[in-house]
């Protein structure tokens, strides 16, 4: 049967029980230790995800000069190396005790000077959360918050469940551009700054979809955050 739910009972009493090792370095106690964490954040680069190129660092909000039609995107890095392993893990293995350091991995590469912040997570296939057990872009917006001591709000509701995995650039715009939409009688605001909270951008449709929505519904301050970048 297709539509089998994974049980996350056991994932999650594993977490309970079980002891996590480093998907880095291996040592006790936690899925990604304080030191390899440092290590990706001391590593980062602030780069457009788009056309690669290196952004100045700043405390406050910085897009890309290059691609002046987007907000300023920030990546904790390329989709490479351990990043690429604790993504996975915590995606397609249900490792939930991966959600916290991956939301401090963000709050680390986030601006400082973000003021009125909304955290908007890209809503996730019910599908991928029937399969994964889990909500990976709502889990992690919510650790984000409580780091941010700002609010989740989910705007953006799923209108089509497509599967991009495989697909052309062609084909993931076009699919984007209708996949998504602004949920029934919310509405969004001028005075705030809606953090629109992607896991990784591949061609950056779906990112991009997100975008247009949020401006479209009356978003003037966007900044988008990413777990990774494809090389």
């Amino acid at each position: 049967m297709s539509n089998i739910v994974k049980n996350t009972a056991f994932p999650k009493l594993l977490d309970l029980i079980a002891p996590h090792s480093c998907r880095g370095c291996g040592a006790i106690g936690s899925p990604i230790c304080s030191r390899c964490k440092k290590y990706i954040t001391k590593n980062h680069v602030h780069t457009c995800p788009r056309c690669k190129s290196v952004i100045a660092e700043s405390s406050r909000p910085t897009p890309c000069k290059n691609c002046r039609d987007l907000p300023p995107i920030y990546a904790v890095g390329e989709r490479t190396g351990l990043l690429d392993v604790i993504i996975r893990d915590f995606k397609y293995q249900s490792v939930h005790a991966l959600a916290r350091p991956l939301a401090e991995l963000l709050d680390d590469i986030l601006p400082s000077d973000i003021k009125n912040a909304v955290i908007v997570p890209l809503p996730t296939a019910t599908h991928h959360i029937r399969a994964r057990g889990l909500d990976h872009t709502l889990l992690i917006a919510r650790h984000l918050a409580h780091l941010r001591h700002c609010q989740v709000s989910p705007l953006l509701s799923r209108t089509k469940n497509t599967v991009q995995v495989g697909k052309d650039i062609a084909t993931r715009k076009v699919q984007a551009a209708s996949a998504y939409s602004l949920r029934p009688k919310l509405s969004v605001s001028p005075a705030m700054t809606y953090i629109i909270l992607d896991d990784v951008w591949t061609t950056g449709a779906s990112t991009e979809a997100a975008i247009k929505i949020l401006r479209s519904a009356g978003a003037e301050n966007l900044i988008v955050a990413l777990l990774a970048y494809s090389v």
